[in-house]
């Protein structure tokens, strides 16, 4: 996808008070306050769900109907994930330390490094779709605009002119990429209390691959991690894919102020509450941007304010479909391969 230019603030100083106002309303209609029942009923209910499949997988045992457990137990692990994500923005708890214990447990369950993702995540927030300071714009695998397929070598540049065909595809290996990641990342030294994610890690690991290849004969536990790995990764990945791609990207000094920063790179997807289910309230993609630390029941009441608010000021505040969000990702990947198409690749 071409780099879109983003509106500058008008230079009059008022665009620095824009998000203070809007700060204000949200304030004042009681939006950033704590839900602890309604995340006592999501973890218990996810929590029940995790427990049961594997008690499910135990009580079949040797039989190829475990693959739909497997299915099933994908989906429990998006939101496990899910619950990682609002613990990590302290939708959940107000005290770091009950934050990230939380976020740990969560991330320990799905064999997740949590302070590696923490760091990763906290990174994008700061600066959404910024091709030089967006960590979920890395070309490592994927180039996500015309500049960087100009440069692209190796696996962006082999991959990158078939990118929008291959991107579901690729996404059966996002759960692997998310352990391999995790792992990788022990090596950092800076990173912050490695020791014990590292710990985590290996721990969830070992017990994972010890509880399949206790229960299951060997053919089917191998079945079972592909189903149950490559499933989780297509829902994880469809989780965010249609936040921020096929969005403006901003390059080099391009930084308006936050409230334009955060609105004009993301786009919420419409839905009635089983999306808010599906996609644990990353569909109000906007809002959640803009106030990190809501608790997610409360960004769809959010919505109305902030579009209203945005209108006011005359930034797009974009919103569509789940499918058209997809459609839109798909068309900026294609865009973004643009010239590797026209450029031989070397076999």
């Amino acid at each position: 996808m071409t780099t879109h230019s983003i509106v500058r603030p008008p230079p009059s100083g008022r665009s620095g008070s824009d998000f203070a106002r809007l700060s204000r309303k949200i304030a004042d209609a009681g939006l950033m306050s704590r839900r602890p029942g309604y995340y006592a009923l999501r973890i218990t209910v996810v929590a029940g769900l995790y427990v049961g499949g594997w008690a499910t997988v135990a009580l079949l045992g040797d039989s190829w109907w475990t693959l739909t457990v497997a299915a099933f137990l994908a989906i429990v692990f998006g939101q496990v994930a899910l619950l990682a994500h609002d613990a990590a923005h302290r939708q959940v708890f107000r005290r770091r330390r009950a934050s990230e214990v939380s976020g740990r447990i969560a991330g320990a369950g799905i064999g997740m490094g949590y302070g590696w993702w923490q760091d990763k995540h906290t990174r994008h927030h700061a600066n959404p779709n910024h091709e030089d300071l967006d960590p979920d714009l890395d070309p490592d695998l994927l180039v996500w605009s015309q500049d960087q397929a100009r440069v692209a070598t190796g696996l962006p540049r082999l991959i990158g002119r078939y990118q929008a065909f291959l991107f579901f595809p690729l996404l059966t290996l996002e759960g692997f990429n998310l352990h391999v990641s995790s792992v990788r990342a022990l090596a950092n030294r800076s990173l912050k209390h490695r020791t014990l994610d590292g710990v985590l890690l290996f721990a969830h690991f070992a017990v994972y691959l010890t509880v399949l290849f206790w229960l299951l004969p060997l053919g089917m536990a191998i079945a079972f991690l592909a189903v149950h790995q490559c499933l989780f990764g297509v829902y994880l990945g469809s989780l965010f894919a249609p936040n921020h791609k096929g969005m403006p990207i901003l390059k080099g000094e391009d930084r308006p102020d936050f409230l334009r920063r955060q609105v004009l790179t993301s786009r919420n997807v419409r839905g009635g509450r089983l999306t808010d289910i599906a996609l644990g309230g990353l569909n109000h993609q906007i809002e959640h941007h803009l106030f990190p630390s809501m608790p997610s029941p409360n960004l769809r009441r959010a919505r109305t304010i902030v579009r209203r608010h945005c209108e006011d000021l005359g930034v797009d505040y974009v919103e569509t479909g789940l499918i058209t969000s997809y459609r839109l990702a798909l068309v900026s990947l294609h865009e973004a391969g643009a010239p590797l198409r026209k450029t031989r690749v070397p076999a």
